[in-house]
């Protein structure tokens, strides 16, 4: 029991090598884009429930794993290079891209939250590595991600109260998101434990 609420491993892992402080350029450069292009895809994969002005993705889950797998400067370096590929490609959750459509869009807030939210979970998760680590490692990024996306949204879909925009921006996903926490965290901390016990890299 103590092991499984403990906040760090007992081990290091091969997995640790795509950390930053790790990691080579190369092997960073292609984590950066690799996440950034999982985002892109979650992105993809959405799910729209009549009046809800948001809809269900898989973007935030890439966002917890890019914080976790890539350390908080590369987690962030990914989200930020995600959020540029929208300027151009239609990556964002939807059919549009640019500077105008990312602003008119009323989860725009979730969006620019996203490389706060991955640097965050990344800084927490260099020592809480472990899966109850992890787990509260991502609930703190969730929280930058959905702070950010209520306060966008209350101005963006004119709300008139902030309780309206607290229902519609984040208790209809908290249970939804809080599911992509534990299973991002047991993918974490299985990938972890399967390649424990890697030497650093020269």
């Amino acid at each position: 029991m103590s092991s499984l609420l403990s906040l760090r491993s007992s081990y290091t892992a091969r997995v640790d090598h795509l950390r930053e402080e790790r990691a080579s350029a190369l092997l960073q450069a292609v984590g950066v884009t690799s996440f950034a292009l999982l985002t892109a895809l979650g992105a993809q994969i959405q799910f729209r429930i009549y009046l809800w002005e948001v809809p269900i993705t898989l973007q935030t889950a890439a966002v917890y794993a890019s914080g976790l797998y890539l350390g908080w400067r590369n987690g962030l370096l990914a989200q930020l290079l995600y959020l540029a590929l929208g300027l151009f490609l239609p990556v964002y959750a939807g059919d549009g891209s640019g500077v105008d459509y990312l602003l008119g869009a009323v989860s725009a807030g979730y969006l620019f939250s996203y490389p706060i939210a991955a640097a965050t979970i990344g800084a927490l998760s260099r020592r809480w590595n472990a899966f109850s680590g992890s787990t509260l490692a991502s609930m703190a990024g969730a929280a930058v991600i959905f702070v950010g996306g209520v306060v966008w949204l209350h101005y963006a879909a004119g709300h008139g109260t902030w309780m309206e925009s607290i229902d519609k921006g984040f208790l209809r996903f908290a249970v939804i998101d809080l599911v992509k926490i534990l299973a991002v965290g047991a993918l974490y901390t299985g990938t972890r434990y399967a390649a424990r016990g890697g030497a650093p890299p020269k």
